[in-house]
């Protein structure tokens, strides 16, 4: 499993991570997301290497925005 760990500034409560939990999981390969509102971090497992750009993208198409 690959594992990255983004830093999203926007989310405010469950709502707002439920749509980045669903953007994030129709991506290929994934497997599991954690996200922590507290943290504005959101943790991504995968079966297999997806690029930053299309984890980045589907987030950021949610209204958010990822900094790291």
């Amino acid at each position: 499993m690959v594992e990255k760990s983004l830093k999203v500034e926007g989310m405010t409560c469950d709502r707002c991570a439920n749509r980045v939990r669903q953007a994030l999981y129709a991506l290929e390969g994934v497997r599991e997301v954690e996200v922590s509102l507290e943290q504005k971090e959101v943790r991504v497992c995968m079966e297999r290497e997806v690029p930053f750009d299309l984890l980045k993208s589907a987030v950021e198409e949610q209204g958010y925005r990822v900094v790291s």
